[in-house]
């Protein structure tokens, strides 16, 4: 399983070699650059410890883990087999709608779509379709399916410009755009689809579980409601079996099983009530939009906009920032420094399964999930956020960085231990590192804002809140200022990278 596809893809389309020495710079650079903002951030963010004595709850929370409770089976299997329906079928679904995307990617709506669906978190699609279909499966599906179709194809387009192009030129001039895609580009990119469907297989997992926070009936919802009670040692058998799940999926998860799995994801899925397209209608053309816009007057509709911008989306948005840059550099750090862990060329044999459970831990764990952990420890601010964003994806990128360190040329004379990770390893890992880390930099933004479901003061709390006031057309509003956040950073990290350029794809190998 190749987790590292996304960023592989952008790297490959990175321009041509620039000498070493202009390179170093360049990194340096970009990489001081990024620590000042998260350093003036600090002082911006709401990151305040609140007097509390995490210690004696952080001794219930460890000895819960010790001691997982497995008596509850009932619940345990409906809600595993519940998080792994809504992953597969919404995999199974998006996969080739993304892949039509990508047919026509070159088209600009195209793109514009599909950057479009893929810049709203999970959560928020989730929220949307709540208001329409309710706590029903129609709801978890869509909420994953949509934003996963987008990412697909933005995916599948890069891994086929990243192809040969001699068979392409081998297909007549006149066969259809989708001959020349089934016939050639497919079928050439088609390893590397797999192994990227396996890890978004994984995302899908995430993303599912995560939606129990909303009430849908996945792990998330049994995992929020332990630790509320403080019922530790159920939490517990539920993350357990969570990380059983995704260590083992290159096992379990076969091609020729698909159809097997399908039946039964369908099976487990929850009932979806009926409703009528008039209601749907009503949503879409009526409780989205202001008042004074379905009214036709545009001065106090501009006025409305601007009101609920400048006092509520712009503050919102700055906090959110402060803590994605925050989290963004605290993420390269912990995946420097957790990395030799899980290599055996640095640390050797016996330090690396103990380093990559660690990291497996890190990695599968929902962003969301410890975040809850961690408010309950330090209290209600952005803190918790930010740690729980950066060692989530510090274990991602660290996991990626120890795969590619096992893959370096190991020479007879080259220096042991902290020589070889200070001096060998990491200045050949650091430019791929840092496309790593850009293609996280957006993914880090749109979970920032999601973690206001938890009551931290990003833009998802204003959503949240709007939904639960029955505001549809402030939280339609501050979705779509979100969306909008996000495609600029990814268009930044992109630029970023096309400046740095062989920099980074120097560090490929």
């Amino acid at each position: 399983m190749r987790p590292d596809s996304d960023a592989l893809v952008l790297l490959n389309r990175l321009p041509g070699v620039r000498p070493a020495h202009s390179s170093g710079r360049r990194l340096r650079r970009i990489s001081l650059l990024f620590i000042a903002i998260a350093l003036a951030c600090i002082f911006l963010a709401d990151l305040a410890l609140y007097p509390t004595d995490p210690w004696r709850e952080l001794g219930r929370i460890g000895w819960g883990f010790i001691t997982p409770y497995w008596a509850d089976s009932s619940t345990l299997l409906s809600a595993l087999g519940q998080t792994v329906a809504f992953a597969l079928l919404a995999l199974i679904i998006s996969v080739p709608l993304g892949l039509i995307l990508a047919v026509f990617y070159h088209w600009l709506p195209v793109r514009m779509l599909a950057a479009a669906v893929r810049s709203v978190h999970e959560i928020f699609w989730g929220l949307l379709f709540m208001q329409l279909y309710g706590l029903s499966a129609t709801t978890g599906l869509l909420a994953i399916l949509i934003p996963y179709t987008g990412v697909f194809a933005k995916v599948f387009a890069e891994m086929f410009d990243r192809q040969a192009p001699q068979p392409t030129l081998a297909v007549s001039p006149l066969s259809s755009r989708l001959s020349r895609y089934a016939y050639t580009l497919i079928p050439q990119s088609l390893g590397e689809m797999r192994s990227y469907c396996r890890y978004r297989f994984e995302c899908a997992l995430r993303s599912s579980a995560i939606l129990g926070f909303i009430g849908l009936p996945t792990l998330g919802f049994h995992l929020e409601t332990a630790f509320k009670q403080g019922q530790y040692s159920e939490a517990a058998a539920l993350l357990w079996v969570f990380f059983i799940l995704i260590a083992s999926i290159r096992f379990w998860l076969r091609g020729w099983l698909l159809p097997v799995y399908a039946a039964l994801a369908l099976w487990l899925l929850p009932q979806s009530p009926p409703l009528g397209s008039s209601y749907a209608w009503q949503f879409i053309s009526q409780d989205i939009w202001p008042r004074a816009l379905q009214q036709g007057d545009l001065s106090a509709a501009a006025t409305w906009y601007w009101r609920e911008f400048s006092q509520v989306a712009w503050p919102a948005l700055l906090q959110t920032l402060y803590l994605t840059q925050i989290a963004l550099v605290l993420t390269g750090v912990i995946a420097l420094l957790c990395y030799p862990l899980a290599s055996q060329a640095i640390s050797g044999r016996a330090l690396r399964w103990p380093g990559r459970l660690l990291l497996l831990i890190m990695r599968s764990t929902p962003e969301m999930m410890i975040a809850f952990i961690l408010l309950l420890l330090l209290g209600p601010s952005g803190l918790p956020a930010v740690l729980a964003l950066a060692l989530h994806n510090g274990g991602l990128i660290a996991f990626l960085l120890a795969n590619h360190s096992e893959q370096q040329p190991q020479r007879a004379d080259d220096p042991k231990g902290i020589n070889r990770y200070l001096y060998l390893h990491t200045p050949r890992l650091y430019p791929g590192f840092l496309a790593f880390l850009f293609y996280r930099w957006e993914v880090i933004l749109r979970e920032s804002a999601m973690m206001g479901i938890l009551g931290i003061a990003t833009i998802g709390f204003y959503i949240d809140s709007a939904f639960e006031e029955i505001r549809y057309d402030k939280a339609f509003f501050l979705i779509v200022v979100a969306a909008a956040l996000n495609i600029l950073i990814d268009s930044l990290s992109r630029r970023i990278c096309r400046r740095a350029g062989a920099d980074l794809s120097a560090g490929v190998g």
